[in-house]
């Protein structure tokens, strides 16, 4: 592995470490998007991208965490 890759895995690692933690918030991706644009200066294609990726490994646990922001508001 090529180190620019090792620094990708990180960089990747961390913005799905953020996601994460908008999740905890109960943010939805369009709000964990702006926030992390925002503040943690994390362009939204990679935001979306990661999101969309735990998404597709984690189905069941999106479902239901869509299910509970739908019921909180």
């Amino acid at each position: 592995m090529a180190l620019g890759d090792s620094s990708a895995a990180a960089y990747i690692h961390m913005v799905q470490h953020l996601i994460e933690r908008c999740l905890l918030f109960g943010m939805s991706m369009e709000e964990c998007i702006d926030t992390l644009s925002k503040h943690a200066n994390i362009g939204p294609i990679i935001t979306s991208t990661v999101w969309k990726e735990l998404e597709k490994e984690n189905k069941e646990f999106f479902k239901s965490y869509g299910q509970w922001r739908e019921t909180r508001h």
